[in-house]
């Protein structure tokens, strides 16, 4: 004869707690591209890792036609991207 689970009875599971911004499977990319006196600005949610060539696709950039800086410095193409960061891109050519 059965007489119920053995383990008693269970409350309500506890809520979910938020992950700590540090541990978000997705990192926040803001980029400015600048041509001439205009700029554009894009914003992007990607998961932690893309690299940054991803990310300047992402938005119909071609990643081999741009300088990236991150402030005054640039940076690398295949830079994997592990928190959310800003960069300016600047076309080196133009098609015509």
């Amino acid at each position: 004869m059965h007489r119920g689970s053995s383990k008693g009875r269970r409350g309500r599971a506890p809520a979910p707690e938020p992950l700590p911004l540090s541990a978000s499977p997705t990192v926040r990319i803001e980029l400015e591209v600048t041509r001439a006196s205009h700029s554009d600005r894009h914003t992007v949610q990607v998961p932690r890792g893309t690299v940054l060539r991803a990310v300047l696709r992402s938005i119909g950039q071609s990643a081999e036609g741009s300088a990236v800086l991150s402030g005054d410095r640039p940076v690398p193409l295949d830079l994997p991207l592990e928190k959310s960061e800003r960069f300016r891109v600047i076309p080196t050519f133009s098609g015509g």
